[in-house]
């Protein structure tokens, strides 16, 4: 892994080998910051990055400056490593233990940008209950975005609040306007 832009920009980041985790890949974190960078004001962005693995979008978040970042995942492994690179690179990033639906569910924050990247074998109910929990809960301020990356063997075109998706390889980010 590797910073894209920012204060960071070309730092490189190496993931330990026993996380349980898919990062993002260069070329589809790159096209989705520059998406991002021509609809919204990063510097400016709460953040919240739900099954946040190695904290990748995290650390791009950091680096480019958003005001507040909060990563949240259920792995002890990917918390530890979260917190190690947070505290390296000095990044704002408040670091969750919690399962991601039981965090959304007691969570009473908002957010400018919710980004998701659940596991690929996730049951596809699972999509349409994310979106409806963050709705539900309010935690989305006016004009927010979520994003979910998926496999882009499945489509999330039926769920309510959906706006677009971009593919980029194997994988695909759907966004979400409440």
């Amino acid at each position: 892994m590797r910073i894209i832009s920012g204060v960071h920009k070309g730092r490189k980041i190496q993931a330990p080998k026993n996380l349980p985790v898919r990062p993002t890949t260069g070329q589809a974190k790159e096209a989705l910051f520059n998406i991002l960078n021509n609809n919204i004001n990063i510097s400016d962005s709460v953040v919240l990055e739900i099954f946040a693995g190695t904290g990748n979008i995290s650390y791009e978040f950091a680096s480019r400056g958003a005001k507040n970042i909060t990563s949240v995942d259920s792995n002890n492994k990917c918390i530890n490593f979260i917190k190690s690179i947070s505290n390296e690179f000095l990044f704002n990033i408040k670091v969750v233990k919690k399962d991601a639906f039981k965090f959304l569910n007691s969570c009473d924050e908002h957010f400018d940008i919710i980004f998701a990247d659940p596991p690929y074998n996730i049951d596809n109910g699972k999509y349409e209950r994310l979106i409806s929990l963050i709705d539900s809960k309010k935690l989305l301020k006016k004009d927010g975005l979520i994003i979910i990356e998926h496999s882009n063997k499945i489509s999330l075109q039926n769920i309510k609040k959906y706006s677009e998706s971009r593919e980029y390889g194997g994988c695909c980010f759907s966004f979400f306007k409440l």
